[in-house]
């Protein structure tokens, strides 16, 4: 019988004023209304080795010993999420001038095309461990299909909130799993508002919401995309990293993964830099960069990339501390940007981006232009979902080469033979 780990979590911690609570949930300071993150036992941390590693399950669960739930294999949520493919890109990195290797993290391999498994399967598990009998979250797409997935492996009834605008493939695909998908006419922002407000209500009591209520435990799902590309690297860091932001949150959490990683002696000492990237369309974190400001200023999103469409970012200021305190940057960039974002990372990699994706792209490239990024350093650019979730970005883009009848003649016609 496999022996269960204890969680080396031992608190929750407020990210602006350091107060400390019991682990259960709650995502904000009584004290300063600051979000809270999970605090841990830097000795429990560091009693995790790369052979305990190595010996866990393929997915995000072998890094169990470094997650605050899911120690007992038997309660936690493993829908295999996670060891997703770290490609060498080195036609994209010919292409944008880098000298050193440049890397794509490609999370749409995950079992529904985006990182949000990562996180959901971290937060459902601590839900079920809290006694929650349902599950719910406020969404611009990818979520919505990763909580409604999660939720019918498993039997949870859940209630998933989305924008009535969202791509309909992301609707779709959210629709499938049965469940109850609610759509808001409004943004992601109103969406979330309601999501906050139902869950202080009698009849949402026994809901998790994965991004409000047990949003701690959520957000530390991401951290596992940092000790994946440190284990696919042979345990060491790349110099740099580019991140999309939406909340912000996930850029932080790889940065905070890092940071362990170093610390418990799983990696060597080295330093990184942290660039973010997101659409002109919804830029408040990237326009508070530029400017030199620390506070973000929410703004109403649009353009393509609707998966990074939230314009009150509640991470913004933890992500620009992140790019200033590493020396990294951010810049966004717009729909047409995006789109040969997508469209260069496809050619050149074979890897089939949704808008973030192309957001992602068009940022590295822009700079790597600039020179604000050093094409002489190690690079990972992480792809956080497929392009099969927003085929209308590119659709009218792309064609076949030509239609012809099934002949030599029509080859010949068509140029194709010489």
């Amino acid at each position: 019988m496999t022996a269960v780990l204890e969680s080396p979590a031992s608190a929750l911690v407020c990210r602006n004023c350091g107060a400390q609570y019991p682990l259960g949930a709650q995502h904000a300071c009584f004290e300063c209304f600051g979000p809270l993150e999970i605090g841990y036992d830097k000795d429990a941390l560091a009693r995790v080795t790369h052979d305990d590693i190595a010996a866990g399950p393929h997915s995000i669960w072998r890094y169990a010993g470094l997650l605050p739930v899911g120690q007992n294999p038997q309660t936690r949520v493993d829908s295999g999420t996670g060891m997703t493919p770290l490609i060498r890109a080195d036609r994209l990195a010919d292409e944008l001038g880098f000298t050193a290797p440049v890397w794509v993290k490609d999370d749409s391999a995950n079992p529904t095309h985006s990182f949000k498994d990562r996180v959901v399967s971290v937060a459902i598990t601590g839900a079920r461990e809290l006694g929650f009998e349902r599950i719910a979250c406020a969404s611009t797409g990818n979520l919505a299909n990763s909580v409604a997935a999660h939720a019918a492996r498993i039997g949870m009834p859940a209630i998933v909130f989305i924008p009535s605008d969202l791509e309909a493939a992301k609707i779709v695909q959210t629709a499938v799993y049965g469940g109850t998908l609610v759509g808001i006419e409004g943004s992601y922002d109103d969406v979330n508002r309601l999501c906050s407000e139902l869950s202080e209500t009698d009849d949402f009591e026994n809901t998790a919401f994965v991004n409000v209520n047990v949003r701690p435990y959520y957000a530390e799902g991401s951290k596992t995309l940092g000790y994946e590309v440190a284990e696919q690297l042979g345990w060491r860091l790349p110099a740099q990293y580019v991140a999309p932001m939406a909340s912000g949150s996930m850029l932080t959490k790889i940065h905070k993964a890092f940071k362990e990683l170093v610390a418990t002696g799983l990696v060597p000492e080295s330093a990184w830099r942290v660039y973010g990237a997101q659409s002109a369309g919804c830029s408040p974190i990237a326009t508070a960069f530029e400017q030199g400001v620390d506070v973000v200023t929410p703004v109403k999103p649009t353009g393509i990339a609707k998966s990074l469409n939230i314009g009150n970012p509640a991470d913004g200021p933890y992500a620009l501390d992140a790019v200033r305190s590493t020396g990294g940057a951010m810049a966004f960039v717009g729909d047409d940007e995006i789109r040969d974002g997508i469209r260069l990372l496809a050619r050149t990699t074979g890897v089939f981006a949704e808008t973030a994706g192309g957001v992602t792209v068009a940022v590295l490239k822009k700079l790597a232009a600039s020179g604000q990024l050093d094409t002489s350093k190690e690079t990972v650019v992480y792809n956080t979902g497929d392009g099969l979730k927003t085929l209308d970005a590119v659709a009218d883009q792309v064609a076949p080469t030509a239609v012809i009848p099934p002949t030599l003649k029509g080859m010949r016609a068509a140029g194709l033979l010489s």
